[in-house]
């Protein structure tokens, strides 16, 4: 590519373009995933719309692979590309909250904290995610669960309205009466549609909350995710709660005496009274063994949501996989079990999320995000913060996903997958909305300028 070419580009951004030969790239460019390494030829640093739409034209006019970074927190890496062009969101962070219509704003380089953050005064939340360093925009477009699902739905259900940037540089609003096909495909068909400069969110009443973690000894988790299994459909909306097999983490301020115990943990949050929070939990403890320890509570919403932060940090080593699971039968918890009892590391785990209530009634055909019919979506992730270790932590994930995968219902999350995503596994992620879902890539991005994302390739 030309130098020429470059200044005229840069000269025409208001936010940075940082090249190889600058002394921040190194930093700029680095991943959330640390077992990811990628050297972009330019990373456009984006400040507003107008820069994204800049970028856009450069990439498509210079037949550069684009790859599209928000809150920069993609398990496979999809936020940067070799040798192409980054256009990196994460300085549009804009979020404006009405009290009165309890709807958000949201720019599109946000973390779900920033998110938390500015709707926790009004005592509103937008339902996403379990770790607050998660781009709200990568989440989104992904489908979005987390504890406020089963009552109010996936992040998707929320959304209400985007800007975007399409291939050819114009800027268009997808909402449920202008461009419906591009915001039916938003909502859930990932990045691949064109670069999301706003969202709108609908939010909802959320304040202080019961939440936490309870864990027991590895010993107990059959009787555990049997339990949990036969609570969850009769539960309260208001309660979120996933079950996940793990380690106790070696850190303070985890009991010492339980510090690297294999373990399976409940972590709830419920959206109310922290007295009917504890009412409904004692329901389930009071037929299981005594815990480890539970460290459930009364605490603001946005401190349940960067509870695991500190465990997660950039720059670990990640492999993941995921599949939709619609019944957790004896078999499949064993297979579980057994698979978590060879967990490679003290970060390395497996959860399974609620995908009910809410979700359930929203049509299959209403939006993009498919597994409507499912009752969890299961992920499996090696964890590490040691390079030497990612043989071992792929090696892992890929088996254990492998031993369970029988027990799943076909498909899977996207935001779950890493290098699996080829077209068989999203057409059966996608199932009878897959085709719908190629007719709108067609129309918007017939050239697949959009592609370092989870792809759905358009009709050649």
């Amino acid at each position: 590519m030309q130098a020429m070419a470059t200044e005229t580009f840069a000269a025409n951004m208001r936010g940075p373009v940082i090249q190889r030969m600058d002394a921040d790239y190194d930093a700029v460019r680095s991943l959330y995933n640390g077992m990811i390494d990628k050297t972009p030829l330019l990373i456009a640093r984006c400040t507003d719309a107008a820069d994204v739409v800049t970028a856009v034209n450069f990439a498509r006019d210079n037949d550069l692979a684009v790859a599209i970074r928000g809150g920069g927190h993609s398990g496979p890496g999809l936020g940067s590309v070799d040798d192409g062009l980054v256009i990196d969101l994460s300085m549009m962070k804009g979020v404006r909250v009405d009290p009165v219509t309890r709807t958000v704003r949201v720019g599109p380089g946000c973390t779900q904290g920033d998110v938390d953050h500015a709707t926790h005064l009004y005592g509103l939340a937008v339902p996403a995610g379990i770790v607050s360093s998660t781009g709200i925009a990568g989440l989104t477009l992904g489908g979005g669960t987390g504890y406020l699902t089963r009552k109010y739905g996936l992040t998707i259900d929320n959304l209400l309205e985007a800007d975007v940037v399409l291939a050819d540089g114009r800027i268009v609003t997808a909402n449920a009466s202008e461009n419906f096909d591009l915001y039916w495909a938003l909502r859930g068909g990932g990045g691949n549609f064109g670069v999301v400069t706003s969202f709108l969110f609908r939010a909802h009443p959320v304040s202080m909350v019961y939440a936490g973690p309870v864990f027991w000894d590895i010993e107990h988790a059959r009787i555990v995710m049997q339990k949990y299994r036969e609570f969850l459909p009769g539960a309260p909306e208001e309660l979120g709660t996933f079950v996940g097999l793990k380690t106790v983490p070696p850190v303070d301020p985890f009991p010492g005496e339980h510090q690297g115990k294999q373990a399976c943990a409940i972590i709830s949050c419920y959206n109310g009274p922290a007295e009917e929070g504890q009412a409904l939990m004692a329901r389930l403890l009071g037929a299981l063994p005594v815990p480890l320890f539970n460290w459930m509570g009364e605490m603001p919403f946005p401190a349940l949501q960067s509870m695991f932060d500190p465990f997660f940090p950039k720059g670990l080593q990640w492999y993941w996989r995921g599949d939709f699971v619609k019944e957790l039968s004896d078999q499949a918890i064993e297979a579980y079990i057994a698979q978590a009892r060879r967990l490679p590391s003290t970060l390395s785990l497996m959860h399974l999320y609620p995908i009910d209530g809410a979700v359930h009634r929203v049509g299959k055909g209403d939006t993009a995000w498919n597994a409507r019919e499912a009752t969890w979506s299961m992920v499996i992730a090696g964890i590490d913060p040691n390079p030497q270790k990612a043989g071992e932590i792929t090696r892992w994930t890929k088996g254990a996903w492998e031993a369970v995968h029988p027990y799943s219902a076909g498909g899977g999350y996207v935001n779950f997958m890493m290098d699996d995503g080829d077209d068989a596994r999203l057409k059966a992620t996608y199932g009878e909305n897959y085709d719908r879902l190629v007719a709108v890539k067609s129309k918007y991005d017939p050239r697949n300028l959009f592609h370092v994302n989870q792809n759905i390739r358009p009709l050649h």
